[in-house]
């Protein structure tokens, strides 16, 4: 009986500490922040040293892609002991210090949410540089993996229809409002968003798996792929000027999994030829080999003399809510 009533009292506490912390997350207000925004808690004596160099130099490294260079994460530093109000509502929190122990942990939601917050701590300056070098790719993955999914969160408030794309390709996208259809034919859909600086599209097509993998050379195939497609269907308003990949700067190519599927994703800059128009774009080559096809998705961005990272950010995002129907 004694027994039964011990572990009668575990089973509650266990309960009701499980409350607790559900009650805890229940309250917390809504972070704030910018998509692609960082806060780094740090000292200033240690950010403006090495410490603060290394952080520099892997957060806000130029993004691969861009025709200028923009930084991975636009970095915003405050002093630890202002570490309070708007600073611990941040969605993305990095805190760097001195401590008696060195090491490193990832929590989400502490102070808000959606939130994520990073500590890295060492007795010495070498120590702090180590456990970056060690974990800033985790770091840099965490918090992209984590704006895409913001991103999508606040473009589901106003989506515009895909029906167009379900009935043509057999997928769904969550397509941020804004986007009009510029362009729907047979085996092509182009949308489009004009602002008052320039205009994000999103193209989807499909090809057959040769077209990607013949001679095993991908990046020449899909290189070749979207100029046939440039040529085909973006052109400008000069005569004999379509867009196709600029052929001064090679693109990064990367496999990457979408919806669950192999990918390669391509990134580099376009140019209309004949013209000179240029920006960025990305390229999403799906396999479905279910249809025998590699599902594209793209997206490129013209914004002449302004910032491109955050416009192609939510590009992607887009891209990466395709969810396969058939």
């Amino acid at each position: 009986m004694k027994q039964l009533a011990i572990l009668s009292f575990i089973t509650l506490s266990l309960f009701s500490c499980k409350e607790n912390k559900e009650d805890a997350q229940a309250v917390l207000s809504e972070s704030n922040g910018k998509i692609n925004n960082v806060s780094i808690i740090i000292d200033d004596n240690l950010w403006n040293g090495e410490i603060g160099d290394s952080i520099r130099k892997k957060f806000a490294a130029p993004v691969d892609g861009l025709p200028q260079e923009e930084p991975l994460f636009t970095l915003n530093q405050y002093p630890t002991k202002v570490f309070e109000g708007f600073v611990r509502k941040s969605r993305n929190i990095i805190v760097v210090k001195k401590d008696t122990k060195t090491g490193f942990s990832s929590n989400n939601n502490l102070y808000a949410k959606p939130q994520n917050v990073f500590l890295v701590s060492g007795k010495t300056t070498e120590e702090i540089l180590t456990v970056l070098e060690e974990k800033s790719a985790e770091i840099i993955k965490n918090i992209k993996a984590s704006d895409i999914v913001e991103n999508q969160v606040r473009m589901r408030k106003s989506l515009v229809s895909d029906d167009k794309i379900q009935k043509m390709f057999g997928v769904s996208l969550e397509i941020g409002f804004g986007f009009k259809y510029d362009m729907v034919k047979d085996n092509f859909i182009w949308l489009r968003k004009e602002f008052s600086s320039g205009y994000n599209s999103i193209l989807i097509y499909e090809v057959p798996i040769e077209k990607v993998e013949k001679d095993n050379n991908i990046i020449a195939n899909i290189i070749t792929m979207r100029d046939e497609i440039g040529k085909a269907n973006i052109h400008g308003t000069l005569q004999n000027t379509w867009m196709i990949t600029e052929a001064a700067y090679a693109p990064y190519l990367f496999d990457v999994t979408v919806a669950g599927k192999k990918t390669y994703l391509t990134k580099g800059t376009w140019e209309l030829k004949n013209d000179f128009m240029a920006g960025p774009f990305v390229n999403y080559a799906i396999k479905d080999t279910k249809n025998n096809r590699y599902l594209i998705l793209e997206g490129f961005t013209y914004n002449p003399s302004k910032s491109k990272r955050d416009l192609v950010f939510e590009l992607e995002a887009i891209i990466q809510s395709v969810k396969f129907l058939k």
